[in-house]
């Protein structure tokens, strides 16, 4: 068999032998790499990029937020592009899209031809990230599909643990642009990789059709209208414009509506919805849902608040937070990969458990760190939930895509993997509007130059509502257990 022709998921097995999952894994996990850096690493650059452009706080934002909102919105489309084109064709395109998105941002002399380019990037990051989860579903036997979540969330997590502290570097040495260049070595290796290693078959083994289903436009149109309209609703709640927030969080709300009716009327009809309702009937996977949406809502909220409680709360510098966060960091990778071999012989709603309680316990034991506490006090808590983070990120997937049928597969990993980001692109603004309102309880303001117990307060209730959301996620993660099997015994 010539090189040129091993395209298909067993001609590669017999081609690479045994080893070729694992380089399946590596291949996707540079592009997904260079995804999750690209939305984490900007934040570093938009005060250079602010000043260049002489942009306002609320225009600089988009550059994070028009990411966020494409990224969210095109992971829907995940199962229909994998479906029509292959695993070969969707994943090299996105990582082109993310490679011009990557150039065309460092070039750009204009801020609109930026928000294009980070527009482009967030397209191609959301459509990639699902993929990882469907392959290991497909490539690796049950008995294995721990350790490689395991291995491949110990990689992911590198790229926003290492992006940031690469990022400052560059942009004081070489401005802003550099850091839309970074990603595009990444993009090239997972180019090369992918022409060697990813299969070009669709979900299940079976060949590309260009001439299925077509995409659901009308549902991605509702998607996306109803999570901008939720977004932006938060942040205008963030900035005490109520009445306006009011009418983006009703019309999200009717959009919803209108997106589950569209989504069960297409599906009766026998069309291919955006988001199969279907999946929402395995007891496990709504449980799954319910755990990722509230996950996403703490562990985003808490990626906000953490270093803002460390400078403006405990008046401790930057550099110094960035070493205070590097243990927890480190930690985290060490316990993913070990996490991951234990859910290959582990009950994932357990480890799912013991991650979300540990979250909650880290987040509710910040009140005991005062203004004159010792240092090390804030790294035990920072890495207790870090260690959280670790068992639940290689287990939650697994749980709830397990018990799925073949054919819902990709259309689950793409659900779960929206509703986790559409609950962090939550919780950054839900920590700011209880953070702000606690503040003015205490008599309190950030803008004030020195801190106090006063203020500490208002971050402690804040940390204890995220510590509440874990509780209330904890009640669905114990839903993830498979139903028992009850037999009836055998006489002797």
């Amino acid at each position: 068999m010539s090189r040129s022709r091993a395209s298909t998921l067993p001609e590669l097995q017999a081609r690479y032998g045994e080893g070729y999952r694992w380089l399946l894994l590596l291949s996707v996990m540079i592009g997904t790499m260079a995804s999750i850096m690209s939305s984490t690493i900007i934040n570093v650059a938009i005060p250079d990029m602010s000043q260049h452009f002489t942009l306002g706080q609320a225009r600089a934002q988009w550059v994070s937020s028009g990411f966020m909102v494409a990224m969210t919105v095109s992971m829907l489309t995940t199962p229909w592009l994998l479906g029509r084109y292959g695993y070969r064709a969707t994943y090299v395109g996105c990582m082109l899209l993310l490679m011009a998105g990557g150039i065309a941002g460092g070039l750009a002399n204009q801020f609109g031809l930026v928000l294009a380019a980070r527009v482009a990037e967030g397209l191609a990051a959301g459509v990639v990230q699902p993929i990882a989860a469907i392959i290991i579903m497909r490539a690796f036997a049950p008995h294995e599909q721990g350790r490689a979540s395991g291995l491949f969330g110990m990689g992911v997590v590198l790229a926003p643990a290492l992006g940031p502290s690469i990022g400052g570097v560059l942009v004081d040495v070489f401005g802003w642009r550099s850091i839309f260049f970074m990603v595009v070595p990444l993009c090239i290796a997972s180019l090369v990789m992918a022409y060697r290693y990813v299969p070009t078959t669709a979900p299940g083994g079976v060949a590309a059709t260009k001439t299925g289903a077509r995409l659901d436009w009308r549902g991605l149109l509702l998607g996306a209208v109803g999570t901008l309209c939720l977004l932006n609703g938060m942040v205008q709640m963030h900035g005490n414009n109520r009445p306006q927030a009011g009418l983006l969080l009703g019309s999200a709300g009717l959009v919803l509506v209108l997106f589950i009716a569209w989504q069960r009327r297409l599906a009766a009809r026998g069309g291919a919805p955006l988001m199969n309702l279907a999946l929402f009937g395995y007891r496990q996977f709504a449980m799954g849902s319910v755990v990722a949406f509230i996950y996403g809502t703490a562990l985003f909220g808490s990626t906000y608040l953490l270093p803002v409680y460390m400078q403006l709360g405990l008046n401790l510098s930057a550099s110094y937070v960035g070493t205070i966060l590097l243990p927890a960091g480190l930690v985290l990778a060490v316990t993913i990969a070990t996490v991951g071999r234990l859910a290959d012989k582990q009950p994932t709603w357990l480890l799912v458990s013991i991650g979300l309680a540990l979250l909650a316990i880290s987040f509710a034991m910040m009140f005991t760190v005062t203004l004159k506490s010792a240092v090390w006090l804030l790294v035990v808590w920072a890495v207790v939930g870090r260690i959280g983070l670790g068992f639940i990120l290689p287990s939650l997937n697994l749980g709830s895509l397990r018990p799925l049928h073949d054919s819902l597969l990709s259309q689950g990993s793409s659900a779960i993997n929206f509703l986790r980001m559409l609950g962090g692109a939550i919780g950054v603004s839900l920590c700011g509007i209880v953070l702000e309102w606690r503040l003015a309880v205490h008599g309190d303001s950030l803008v004030n130059p020195l801190s106090s117990p006063a203020r500490l307060a208002a971050f402690n209730e804040s940390f204890f509502m995220l510590a509440a959301l874990c509780a209330l996620a904890l009640l669905a993660a114990w839903q993830l257990r498979t139903p028992a099997v009850f037999t009836t015994p055998k006489a002797d």
